[in-house]
């Protein structure tokens, strides 16, 4: 049984993919681009020049770091405004957690987030739970790159052959694999074959559960 457990945020732990990926498309329509719902939940914690540019090259925009200044501002700005309040986390979750707390394991956050967006969207009493948290604005290559989880495993003090990382984005998972890490994949915003690189893709937060409490993961 895996002693150390490190969790995705968006679309793991919060149901907000669909509230994010409309204030994307909603910034992006402000600089007259249209940009297709599933490249938005592909490139989801990603959204970023050197792992996005496809997305902008597809709309006849050849993306610039003030290109991509501007449009985080503008995403952040409009969630902020209009979607953070109906965000809410998975029903399963705050059980989950307290059950794997409580089992002595060592849970850890790993978002791509900033540290100000957690804090308005991640309610305290769940944030109090994870022994720590990693967020975008901490380390030095986000997601794909495998910073954000090797950070999280020096975080709790743990050794990669103890830990597993749960993700439901292929930038998420690349990251986890990337820190050596086994990792799980839920199909909360992806089908399965977007998920591929994950060692096992589940279909939902019961059978996360399950997993987590009760299969043999080596």
């Amino acid at each position: 049984m895996k002693k150390a457990l490190l969790f995705d945020l968006d679309g793991v732990i919060l149901d907000s993919m669909p509230w994010h990926v409309r204030a994307w498309q909603e910034a992006f329509r402000e600089l007259g681009l249209q940009v297709p719902e599933e490249a938005l939940y592909l490139h989801e914690g990603a959204i970023e020049l050197e792992t996005a540019r496809k997305i902008f090259e597809d709309q006849g925009v050849e993306p610039s770091a003030e290109f991509f200044r501007k449009i985080f501002q503008l995403q952040k700005k409009i969630f902020v405004e209009k979607y953070r309040r109906y965000v809410r986390p998975f029903p399963e979750v705050p059980d989950l957690l307290a059950d794997l707390r409580r089992e002595g394991r060592r849970l850890a956050l790993v978002t791509s987030s900033h540290r100000e967006i957690l804090e308005e969207v991640l309610p305290e009493a769940l944030r109090r739970l994870f022994h720590f948290i990693v967020t975008g604005d901490q380390v030095p290559r986000r997601k794909p790159h495998p910073d954000p989880y090797l950070v999280g495993l020096s975080g709790l003090g743990a050794p990669r052959e103890e830990a597993l990382a749960v993700e439901n984005a292929p930038a998420g998972v690349r990251s986890a694999k990337g820190a050596g890490l086994f990792c799980l994949a839920l199909t909360t915003t992806l089908p399965p074959e977007h998920l591929s690189e994950a060692d096992l893709v589940l279909e939902d937060h019961r059978r996360l559960a399950e997993v987590l409490k009760n299969g043999k993961i080596s």
